[in-house]
């Protein structure tokens, strides 16, 4: 068995990895979504956020595994992380630098193993984004590339704590995250000739919620709405609290129709909330949704402009019907 090198910058690197305050914390959704999302779009049976401290490999977010560390010198990561690309081992059991390695001939019997390397801002390299399978497989130059694709969004929450990314109240992402992660996915959906809708949302009579019932209670509206946004939105799905009332939400491969048909149980869930729900307001949105062709050439921001604009529009449309 090889164990790993130890990267030429190790002492900054790890600097940079203790700087983010991310190791030994619970897990947290915007990973837990991308590890289950891998795992479901390559066929995998585990799918690892991966960090790589001084003797271990520590799991922000781990599917398909048991554990949440393993120690530094067996593992896959930490060779992955001394390169710029994808490390990728087809059949671990040929492999003279892995064949021997406990976690290739025990538990989880590795055979296949895909890393990207996730970089801190300062280029240092912190971990991968990994897939791991029991059985011998290829990787395709376009699988390749949605791997990397879904280690930049990795990538970018890991950085959430210096950009600033989540919004407190809902925990859900606040705009900037959001927009890091829409601009991320809209380029990938693009390029396997995906559409992609985007739906914007405002609460309904926010203001006199606020007014009536008090600062609290809106709090509580604007914590019911992430979360009823997070049951009716898949993983794949990338959404977000803009404003004060507004939030957003981009659906991947999704159609205008399938996005209808998303709005609809949206909807379904809000009418189920409030008859569930003792309070004397009704939560409900008025929305905005464009569609966006996969051939389309469009970006993030005009989207958003134009679902703002159509949102607006519907809802001036219902104040002069009143």
């Amino acid at each position: 068995m090889q164990p790993p090198e130890i990267p030429e910058d190790e002492e900054a690197r790890l600097h940079s990895l203790n700087e983010l305050n991310v190791l030994d914390t619970p897990p947290e959704e915007r990973f837990d979504r991308l590890t289950r999302l891998a795992k479901r779009m390559f066929d995998v049976p585990i799918a690892l956020v991966s960090l790589v401290d001084r003797d271990r490999q520590w799991f922000k977010s781990c599917v398909g595994l048991d554990v949440n560390q393993t120690a530094r010198d067996i593992s896959f990561c930490g060779h992955a992380i001394l390169g710029h690309g994808v490390f990728v081992i087809n059949d671990a059991s040929q492999d003279g630098r892995f064949a021997d390695n406990p976690l290739v001939t025990g538990p989880p019997y590795i055979r296949f193993y895909a890393g990207c390397p996730l970089k801190h801002s300062d280029g240092s390299k912190l971990g991968t984004l990994c897939l791991i399978d029991d059985r011998p497989r290829i990787l395709s130059r376009d699988d390749i590339i949605a791997l990397e694709d879904l280690a930049a969004m990795a990538e970018q929450e890991l950085m959430a704590v210096q950009l600033a990314t989540m919004d407190e109240l809902t925990g859900i992402s606040n705009r900037r995250g959001f927009i890091n992660l829409a601009e991320q996915t809209l380029k990938m959906c693009i390029r396997e000739k995906q559409s992609v809708s985007l739906i914007y949302f405002d609460l309904d009579n926010f203001k006199q919620v606020n007014d009536q019932f008090g600062h609290a209670e809106g709090d509580k509206a604007l914590k019911a709405f992430a979360h009823i946004m997070r049951e009716t939105f898949r993983d794949s799905d990338v959404y977000g609290r803009i404003g004060g009332d507004e939030f957003v939400v981009l659906l991947v491969n999704t159609s205008q129709s399938l996005a209808e048909e998303t709005l609809v149980r949206l909807n379904q869930a809000l009418a189920d909330y409030n008859a569930n729900t003792a309070h004397q307001y009704e939560l409900s949105c008025t929305s905005g949704l464009v569609n966006c062709a996969a051939e389309a050439d469009t970006s993030i921001q005009s989207m958003l402009d134009e679902a703002d604009k159509l949102m607006y529009d519907k809802k001036q449309s219902r104040k002069s019907n009143h």
